[in-house]
């Protein structure tokens, strides 16, 4: 027998996790650009919609508000119907309503609506922390999880080089719509990717698994490790409680204030 973890060592590194990094990788590009846009676009509508301090601090406050609460309910989502699922539902939400927002009439409507799309964003996370992990399984490759800093890093630099051009020509509603385009482009190149092998495997559904680790091993040109896939020993999983428990509390609060 093996496990999911012993198929893909086995499997090794190969145009399969070139592939996954450079797509899922690309989520940092669009997640970027999504949240450091309210930093180029604040000028703009605080003389556009006469705003005051704290109502443009509040458009910043409320896209990681939506972060944070959705982020806990698209976890939980992630875990019962999978990260694929998720992943793509957040692609297409966050487009959506980032979409809506270059059409905000209102002060209101744009606070709203960008909110929305922080809670789109945080779905991101749901997947691509998943199949980061798929990459580190090959404990010698983790020098691209590093090199995935390097997406979030263009995302910002391109949306800052895009506002200094289409903010003083064609205006801020056209530099959202323009944002927008990375997680469009993404939702097309979805498909590549397939449900993650653990997650399968966590479900009991090991012909999912098998079909996704095969398939992982044929882009690679490598072989599947002989006998039967596994599936772990069924242990508890972790509740939001055990965040609080006496023998974690410690650790927990030191994680929250580096945050």
């Amino acid at each position: 027998t093996f496990t999911v973890e012993e198929a893909v060592e086995t499997i090794g590194f190969g145009r399969f996790h070139i592939m996954l990094f450079l797509i899922m990788g690309s989520t940092g590009v669009a997640e970027a650009m999504e949240i450091m846009l309210i930093a180029v676009v604040s000028p703009l509508i605080r003389c556009e919609w006469q705003l005051q301090d704290w109502q443009v601090a509040l458009v910043t406050t409320m896209v990681f508000f939506g972060y944070m609460v959705f982020s806990i309910v698209l976890g939980l989502l992630a875990d019962r119907y999978g990260r694929w699922k998720i992943l793509l539902l957040s692609f297409l939400w966050a487009a959506y309503f980032s979409l809506l927002t270059s059409f905000a009439p209102s002060y209101i409507w744009f606070v709203f609506l960008r909110a929305m799309v922080g809670g789109g964003v945080s779905g991101h996370a749901q997947g691509r922390e998943e199949n980061r992990q798929i990459v580190a399984m090959c404990s010698y490759f983790n020098p691209f999880l590093s090199l995935g800093k390097v997406f979030w890093l263009a995302g910002s630099l391109l949306i800052i080089g895009l506002a200094s051009v289409v903010n003083p020509t064609i205006g801020w509603r056209w530099l959202i719509r323009i944002a927008s385009i990375p997680g469009i482009l993404l939702i097309l190149v979805f498909k590549f990717i397939p449900e993650s092998a653990r997650y399968n495997i966590s479900t009991g559904n090991v012909a999912a698994a098998m079909a996704t680790l095969r398939r992982i091993a044929k882009m690679n040109g490598a072989v599947m490790p002989e006998g039967v896939l596994r599936e772990p020993t069924k242990e508890r999983r972790g509740r939001f409680k055990d965040l609080i428990h006496p023998k974690y509390l410690r650790t927990t609060l030191q994680i929250w204030i580096i945050w």
